[in-house]
């Protein structure tokens, strides 16, 4: 049997970077996607043979649709979609710009509207196929300075259910993976005080690893977890228990 394809994007940092990493061993070809010159060197220093890099811009419908074709054309269907890629663009509601709102929808929404679009015909021929997609414990219990973001992450949860049921006859999985605080680029930026008042409400008491939630999507794709889908998978440490 041929190797299943992995597009993860965002792989150049974080969550992307360390599932990419946590894949390298397994029999697949891995894809990874960011949006600089930059970022793609570095997936491409790491994948070295085993998979490679592409340019994307999440903002630009035409640029995922081009790029996805080229994917198609180099390497192949894409047989699994991991939904990592995300951006912030914290501001009070009342002082938020428009761009920012925007911005924060095109690339943390829209994006995967359009990925699933051109993607998941592949998947549907084939009658395989595995979506996941990180959304955030924002997503369900919001945050102050987090509207766009708090949105964005809320509204991919209904449409990973609408997705997962509309997708389930053809072997196509559909999941959320929902992560709390973990240590990432983007809680870098937390102050003292903030990241003080954060961990007093984690039973666990501190931010999680990225290897944490790459264990959990390496798990959601394989095998063993084919009779899951339209699911929700909060890793938080104990700080929203649904």
């Amino acid at each position: 049997m041929r190797k299943k394809n992995i597009l993860i994007t965002g792989a150049n940092r974080g969550i992307g970077q360390k599932t990419a990493k946590l894949l390298l061993n397994n029999n697949y070809n891995i894809i990874g996607t960011s949006t600089t010159q930059s970022g793609v060197n570095i997936i491409n220093e790491y994948l070295k043979i085993r998979g490679k890099g592409f340019k994307l811009n999440l903002k630009k419908k035409s640029d995922i649709k081009n790029t996805i074709k080229k994917i198609h054309k180099e390497i192949g269907c894409i047989d699994i979609l991991i939904n990592n890629a995300g951006i912030t663009a914290d501001s009070l509601f009342q002082k938020m710009h428009f761009k920012n709102w925007e911005n924060v929808i095109k690339i943390n929404l829209h994006a995967i509207f359009y990925l699933l679009k051109y993607i998941t015909p592949c998947m549907i021929k084939n009658k395989y196929g595995r979506i996941i997609t990180i959304a955030s414990i924002i997503g369900n219990i919001g945050n102050i300075g987090q509207v766009n973001y708090s949105a964005s992450k809320s509204a991919l949860i209904g449409f990973n259910k609408s997705i997962a049921l509309e997708m389930a006859k053809y072997g196509i999985n559909s999941n959320i993976v929902s992560p709390g605080y973990i240590k990432t680029d983007m809680t870098k930026k937390i102050n003292k005080k903030q990241k003080k008042k954060i961990l007093s409400n984690i039973p666990m008491r501190r931010f999680g690893k990225k290897k944490e939630i790459a264990s959990v999507i390496k798990f959601l794709i394989s095998d063993s977890a084919a009779y899951i889908t339209g699911q929700n998978l909060h890793i938080n440490g104990g700080l929203l228990m649904k």
